[in-house]
């Protein structure tokens, strides 16, 4: 057995069921499990001993959607709503190779960890040029972080009415092969897994309601989970009720599309009689607040989700739409974006659109594992995973906030990347540094593929 003792942390925030903040505290990981937590004088001994002396520890961050290769195409079609920008990088997009799968997935999740993500999920859906999701799978490996890879699709073309162009979608027969392939060959049910399988068609503009339903099915028949963009702007409400009759939300209920396996990403424009609905089933829902700002497409109503049922998570989404991979300032993102609407906190009756930061902490770890239908991480207890980042309080940045609040002033001041980082007891950040690869080298290929793309 191995151990580890993070130790003499200002303050250790579990995110339990009580909201447990422990000063002077510290937790011990043996084998990847955490077995001790509580005030550093009462913890057991362990093998390696990690000083956490001007840190908070908080469970490590979950991320719920985003689109790796979109790294390669950051601050691109700038001025576009979400139609527009896509049919502008869709023909870029049509020239990623699994090269550039591989170097962009490593750079996504370089630039997570870094940020406090210790769990990641992606949606890929183009595979040109032979581009699989094991260039995913090997290529996340090294970084030493959690991996919901997604086996994404596109298949309905614009000459049947879809928005992608034809060159860019897949026969829905080789789709569905292919899903059952990766799920045999990466998917992990156990606790404490390090990678797990997604389905994850696309939308419903870019696929048929036939490949919903057949995905769907083909997940639920080997336990995976299903996730697709809905409910994202106006102009999708519009093309779903001129082309299938009905909203985007009517669509997925009629194909099954709801329950505790299913996620949406964004789900900006549902009516509230269909956030009622979602919710009695105990779906989910991504909320990416920056990416919905970049385009336009409005202020997602989580706290409706939230009371209706809805597990209710955060995503940074793709780069190319947001143009970071910045979880924890993606928390503050969430929390100032709601607070847009009224008056927030003590004193007075809570607006409808107000969010603590401890809320925007929670929808970020506990949260986003409850999207995932992961029991095992999200918080800090014994006998979960042991997943825990720590943020130095002696920064500039904290300068000033630290002595008042230490854990709101991680979410109120500047984000910055977290100083240190341990998943499944490995620590995979230190010092403020990734261990794990060498981001210079990685950074000049990413480079040398988004000019050859461009």
């Amino acid at each position: 057995m191995t151990s580890v003792r993070l130790e003499h942390a200002t303050l250790l925030a579990t995110m339990d069921d009580a909201g447990t903040e422990i000063p002077d505290g510290g937790l011990v990981i043996t084998d990847g499990v955490i077995t001790a937590i509580g005030p550093t004088s009462d913890l057991p001994p362990a093998d390696t001993v990690i000083d956490a002396s001007d840190m908070v520890l908080m469970p490590g961050l979950v991320n719920t959607h985003h689109h790796f290769t979109q790294t390669l195409t950051r601050a691109m079609a700038q001025d576009a709503e979400l139609f527009t920008w896509l049919r502008t990088l869709y023909p870029v997009w049509a020239g990623i190779t699994p090269e550039a799968v591989q170097v962009s997935t490593q750079v996504a999740l370089a630039e997570l960890a870094l940020s406090g993500c210790t769990t990641a999920f992606d949606h890929t859906y183009l595979w040109p040029h032979g581009a699989r999701v094991d260039d995913q799978v090997e290529a996340a490996e090294p970084v030493g972080i959690r991996f919901h890879v997604s086996r994404g699709s596109m298949s309905r073309g614009e000459s049947a009415g879809g928005l992608p162009p034809d060159h860019v979608v897949e026969d829905e027969d080789a789709i569905l092969a292919d899903s059952q392939r990766v799920i045999e060959a990466f998917h992990d049910p156990a606790p404490g897994a390090m990678t797990r399988v997604v389905l994850a068609p696309c939308s419903p503009f870019s696929v048929t309601p036939d490949l919903m339903r057949e995905s769907i099915t083909l997940a639920r028949a080997h336990g995976v989970h299903s996730h697709t963009h809905l409910a994202e702007t106006i102009d999708e409400d519009e093309f779903c009720r001129a082309t299938l009759g009905r909203s985007p939300v009517e669509l997925c209920e009629d194909l099954g599309w709801t329950g505790p396996d299913v996620w949406f990403a964004h789900f900006v424009h549902p009516s509230p009689a269909e956030i009622s609905r979602v919710g009695s089933t105990r779906t989910g829902a991504t909320h990416c607040p920056s990416s919905n700002m970049r385009l336009a497409s409005g202020i997602a109503p989580i706290h409706a989700w939230a009371y209706a049922g809805m597990r209710t998570g955060l995503g940074v989404d793709g780069s190319a739409s947001n143009d970071g991979s910045h979880l924890l300032a993606e928390a503050r993102m969430a929390m100032l974006l709601q607070r847009v609407g009224g008056a927030p906190l003590a004193g007075q009756a809570p607006s409808p659109m107000a969010m603590s930061a401890r809320a925007a902490l929670r929808m970020a770890t506990r949260g986003g594992a409850e999207v995932l239908g992961r029991d095992d991480v999200g918080r800090l207890e014994v006998g979960l995973r042991g997943d825990v980042i720590g943020v130095r309080l002696d920064s500039l940045a904290m300068a000033g906030g630290a002595v008042h609040d230490p854990l709101g002033a991680v979410v109120f001041c500047q984000p910055s990347n977290v100083d240190l980082s341990v998943v499944e007891g490995r620590v995979v950040v230190e010092d403020g540094r990734l261990t794990t690869i060498d981001v210079g080298p990685l950074v000049e290929r990413h480079n040398r593929i988004a000019r050859d793309l461009r």
